[in-house]
């Protein structure tokens, strides 16, 4: 327990490029982790958490990886590191993508981390994938910091970060820190807190100077300490009644409102520094131990109990001597077997003790339990509730539940949101000898990685790959080359359409069949809507079913076979063969026979009332529209604006950063923005760069749907 309260489980998120990886290199530096810091691009032996050969050439995170350190705090005024095991602090870290295309790797790590600090740059504020992130953080209800990163870039201005938290993220931001200087003259910053100026000397900034707040900004500082007081002092009675009587809060006090306030979610505390040349981490750290909150802390996790084929939430107690509940929340394959990283929520672990696992209801002997350190592991022989630890040889998928006791085997942790994929392609091994390495190859990733699937076309018989974009797909095809030698042709990549109702539709259909003996007999009646989005349980969902049988017209034990059978009509749509999506169906009457139903009989009524009822509401065929934020220098502003309008963008709106560079946001469908990064490159001189990700659904103008559907038929004609 005494360890418990002293580890945090904490990611680094943000948009691509924030400088996340850098971050997590120099809190390995200063917590004695590592003895040399490697710059993300570059020479040398590249980030110790981007271990990834394909990670180091591209200089971007592709998969999360874990690391532990140990924070031995700043003593007193932050001049030196203090000694003894007592005033560590175990920070477990998980370092994510940010380029949209991995967002899975951000939602499994977020899944299980008790605290998060968002990383922003403080000269282009809040950027499109911020936005993602922090939906994300909101999700799964994880505390954050926010951390202004690269203030000596030009144009660095931390208010203006702070203000885009507020208005584009609707967070409680307030500035913890003010800085002294700013750009190239970035010396350091000033605690509000203490009032103590820090600076961050030697050739890595780990020596910690504390100084008296400069003369020619101590006005700034008092001003802004009253607004930070104003903001943190009402998370706490005592606190706020003693400040409106005019007694300013103490070191103590305001340490005690801000921790409460951001376990809360209500608040976020707004840090700065420039990672790149050693400035503000360390302070960060401290914060990260002082606020941010332990398993013990945290809010406590809940796990779906089976009773009686009943789902009911139980809250799991972060207690190392209760029974044994833990998630695997990713997995990897490597040459000594797969690699199961797994976090603890109650419990102990033990090495050389048997659990089982609850979707396979499979026992499995643990034989090695290592502490990741990005690649490298430490062996351990027991982990504890709140740990985030690695299992090496258990052979389970993502999202498994483990527990030590088989009467928990109706327990499982909640899964995670697992966003749909917008494109997809063919993929064929050269020969047979490669077709052995393609499909060993395949199993791996799709074990890995939830948002990327693999599938035969029923029709071609071809094998296709979808996912949640251009580099995705890429990235993958490139390690089927390198790390299973693999030679493969890969097909144009296509468009995941989607189909939907734009009406309501009443359905009432009879199905009766006599062949001798018993027959089949079985009539639904009812009504398909549109499912909006308000109506959703899940963000994520497209079919939503009501039973609105009364007085038995059709007898409970068939309802489930009628809700089968309207689903089974949702995989092909009746324009193109696509998915449909989004419908609801209330099922209100119907009839029965005492000897001719049966769960068949219904299952067949229901799917050929759904048919008719779709083909009765006005079907439309959809389209995946990105959301595309392009930064560009000033002069070529017009030659973007008129490329995405020309690809059917709708331009959203247009902002010039400090650097006078201007960020251009726009919704363009995925089926025009294939080849556009080598087209950005050759009208910008290559001065341009952009991010996508997926925005929503939309109805295809008449003529785009139009040669969709006839390239469609075409297909399935030639494939029969």
């Amino acid at each position: 327990m005494k360890l418990m309260a002293k580890t945090r489980n904490i990611g680094i998120s943000a948009h691509i490029d924030s400088g996340k990886t850098t971050l997590t290199e120099r809190i390995l530096f200063y917590c004695g982790e590592i003895h040399k810091i490697e710059d993300v691009r570059g020479g040398g032996d590249g980030a110790k958490m981007d271990h990834m050969e394909l990670e180091k050439e591209k200089g971007i995170t592709i998969t999360s990886a874990a690391t532990t350190v140990w924070w031995r705090g700043l003593e007193g005024k932050g001049t030196t590191f203090a000694e003894g095991v007592d005033k560590e602090t175990r920070v477990n870290i998980i370092d994510t993508p940010g380029h949209v295309d991995f967002t899975v790797e951000v939602e499994r790590s977020l899944r299980v981390l008790d605290g998060a600090i968002l990383v922003l740059c403080s000269v282009s504020g809040v950027q499109s994938q911020s936005i993602t992130v922090d939906r994300q953080m909101k999700r799964y209800r994880v505390p954050r910091l926010a951390f202004l990163n690269k203030m000596d870039r030009m144009g660095a201005n931390p208010f203006k970060g702070r203000d885009a938290l507020i208005e584009k993220l609707g967070h409680n931001a307030v500035l913890m820190q003010y800085p002294i200087g700013a750009e190239d003259e970035f010396k350091g910053v000033v605690d509000l807190i203490t009032k103590t100026a820090y600076y961050f000397d030697g050739d890595n900034g780990e020596k910690v100077r504390a100084e008296e707040v400069p003369a020619d900004i101590a006005d700034e500082v008092e001003e802004l300490r009253s607004t930070m007081i104003d903001a943190v002092a009402e998370y706490d009675d005592d606190v706020m009644e003693n400040y409106l009587e005019g007694n300013e809060p103490t070191e103590e006090d305001l340490h005690k409102c801000i921790k409460k306030g951001v376990q809360s979610l209500a608040l976020t505390p707004v840090y700065m520094g420039s990672a790149f040349k050693n400035k503000g981490v360390q302070v960060l750290l401290e914060a990260v131990t002082r606020y941010l909150p332990s398993p013990l802390e945290s809010e406590k996790p809940t796990a779906k109990k089976d009773v009686d084929g009943k789902e009911e939430n139980i809250t799991l107690e972060p207690n190392p001597s209760d029974d044994l509940v833990m998630m695997a929340f990713k997995i990897t394959d490597e040459q000594f077997g797969q690699l199961t990283y797994t976090r603890i929520y109650q419990g102990t672990l033990n090495k050389g003790d048997t659990v089982y696992n609850t979707r396979t209801k499979k026992k499995t002997r643990i034989g090695r339990i290592v502490r990741m350190n990005s690649n490298d592991r430490e062996n351990i022989d027991e982990a504890h509730a709140g740990d985030i630890i690695a299992l090496v040889g258990v052979d389970c998928a993502s999202g498994d539940t483990f527990v030590g006791n088989d009467d928990l085997l109706n327990i499982s942790c909640e899964g995670i949101h697992v966003p749909i994929p917008v494109i997809e392609l063919s993929i064929t091994a050269k020969d047979k000898n490669n077709q052995a390495k393609l499909s060993k190859g395949l199993q791996r990733f799709l074990k890995e990685d939830p948002t990327f699937h693999v599938f035969t076309d029923e029709e071609s018989g071809e094998t296709r790959i979808a996912g949640m974009g251009e580099l995705h797909l890429e990235i993958y095809v490139e390690r089927l080359q390198r790390e299973y030698d693999c030679v493969c042709e890969v097909g144009a990549p296509q468009v995941n359409y989607r189909e939907t109702i734009t009406t309501g539709a009443n359905f009432d259909y009879l199905h009766k069949k006599q062949t001798g003996g018993s027959g089949q007999f079985g009539q639904v009646i009812g009504e398909l809507r549109q499912l909006q989005d308000e109506d959703k349980d899940t963000e994520d969902q497209v079919f939503k079913f009501h039973n609105q049988i009364k007085g038995g017209a059709i007898p409970n034990e068939y309802i489930g076979a009628c809700e089968k059978g309207f689903q089974d009509v949702m995989d092909k749509g009746p324009l193109a063969a696509f998915p449909v999506i989004n419908c609801e169906i209330f099922l209100n009457d119907g009839k029965y026979h005492d000897v001719d139903s049966s769960d068949m009989a219904f299952r067949i009524a229901s799917r050929q009332a759904m048919r008719q009822a779709i083909k009765a509401a006005n079907p439309a065929l959809l389209e995946p529209m990105m959301k595309v934020e392009v930064t560009t220098p000033d002069e070529y502003q017009g030659t973007v604006i008129g490329d995405l309008s020309s690809r059917r963008g709708l331009i959203q709106g247009s902002e010039t950063d400090p650097n006078g560079e201007v960020i251009i946001n726009a919704e363009v469908p995925l089926s025009e923005m294939f080849g556009y990064s080598s087209d950005l490159r050759s009208f910008s001189a290559g001065k341009a760069t952009y991010t996508m990700e997926f925005a929503r659904y939309a109805e295809c103008p008449s003529n785009i749907a139009e040669a969709v559907m006839k390239e469609r038929a075409e297909k399935l004609a030639n494939d029969d």
